[in-house]
């Protein structure tokens, strides 16, 4: 199987299929129209699937063999995000956009189940395509993974297109890709009363900005400098009137880090800062942390696998480097289960040098480099039937 042959005959269907996905994009728990798309081309494919947590689908291709079990994922879902671009393909619902590349993960991944497909008479394993919903939200690995249906998988692979890498490279280190995920809330209470008089009241806003201000101290002394730690209040909600001091304030953030050990200790680290802080000026607080999502890690056996899996399809000289960055990412629950890999598909170009990063209203990428990202499922595949066998 000439792989990357295969992949670009096939490249006005992967196209086609992105533009369409982008002009319908759908947020996190109601990908009800992506979802059916992609059962509509399972379907002309051949390959059956079950529906799992609403919206997303697992579909099983089998070869000659039962096993090994190989898992290749994608995310559906987009952002609520009023896309600004000029594409001809544009979002055509209102405040919704596919700013991450997910419309690009699903067609490639329906490219590699068509060319699987197409040559399972080649296999020597069985295949899961994995459509995953509510990436964006953080949870919907969780909910696919509940399901039971991927306890058996012996290797999974999952990718982000990537505008930080030239398009036509591919990333597959080993180790940490992605830091892990923590969000917060945090309600600092005081005492409300007159702005002119503050001494007979207990103003949130001062205590939430001391607040916000030692938790810097966090990177600076609370951790390894080695370590990556990011903790970083995003929002600051206080207050109806220019002279009344409020009763309370709210913040939100969020915290990264590679190192586990030092994921399961911020939690502590950061309320322990918030309750001296308030404690010092005679407020209280409330704090819930309330998602955690671990680091996504990519395992070692599963890079080298990778790396042949690119030198054979692609070729070596489209291999790249690239530390981990500190995004989050829900594949990490499959790779706590599972060993595998998280791939970086390049996909900027000159005339997108980074001007627009994911999450941009303005966002695009180089649709060439999908193939890059298609070629290396199969292929992954491959290569992956005969390590596990």
């Amino acid at each position: 199987m000439n792989v990357m042959e295969l992949i670009q005959q096939n490249r006005e269907y992967t196209v086609s299929l992105r533009r369409e996905f982008h002009q319908y994009p759908e947020l996190s728990w109601k990908e009800f129209r992506t979802a059916k798309r992609i059962r509509e081309e399972l379907d002309k494919f051949g390959i059956p699937y079950v529906e799992v947590a609403g919206t997303g689908t697992i579909a099983t291709l089998k070869g000659k063999k039962d096993h090994p079990i190989i898992g290749l994922r994608c995310d559906i879902d987009a952002l609520p995000i009023q896309e600004m671009t000029n594409l001809p393909f544009r979002s055509q619902n209102d405040g919704v956009m596919h700013a991450c590349g997910h419309d690009s993960h699903m067609a490639m991944l329906l490219t590699a189940a068509k060319v699987l497909s197409e040559h399972r008479d080649e296999l020597e394993c069985t295949v899961k395509f994995i459509f995953q919903p509510a990436e964006e939200a953080m949870n919907g690995a969780l909910k696919v993974l509940e399901s039971g249906l991927l306890d058996t998988l012996d290797t999974v692979a999952g990718m982000h297109i990537f505008p930080k890498l030239p398009a036509g490279t591919i990333s597959v280190d080993p180790g940490p890709r992605y830091t892990s995920a923590g969000f917060m809330k945090i309600k600092i209470i005081g005492k409300s009363g007159h702005g002119a008089m503050p001494e007979s009241a207990v103003d949130p806003i001062y205590v939430g900005a001391k607040v916000v201000d030692a938790l810097q101290s966090i990177a600076s002394r609370e951790s390894n400098p080695n370590d990556t730690v990011v903790v970083s209040i995003c929002t600051f909600h206080c207050g109806t009137l220019p002279n009344i001091i409020a009763e309370w304030a709210e913040l939100t953030g969020t915290v990264r880090t590679f190192n586990p050990k030092l994921q399961k200790q911020l939690p502590g680290i950061i309320e322990r800062i918030i309750k001296g802080t308030c404690e010092a000026y005679r407020a209280t607080y409330e704090f819930d942390y309330y998602i955690d999502i671990p680091a996504t890690i990519t395992d070692a056996h599963c890079s080298e696998i990778s790396r042949r899996a690119v030198e054979h399809s692609i070729g070596e000289e489209h291999l790249i480097q690239f530390p981990g960055t500190p995004g989050g990412e829900d594949f990490s629950y499959y790779l706590e289960r599972t060993p595998g890999v998280y791939a970086f598909v390049g996909c900027r170009t000159p005339e997108n040098d980074c001007l627009y990063e994911l999450h941009s209203d303005k966002f695009n990428l180089d649709e060439d480099s999908m193939l890059n990202g298609a070629a290396f499922y199969v292929q992954y595949t491959l290569e992956a039937q005969e390590e596990f066998a």
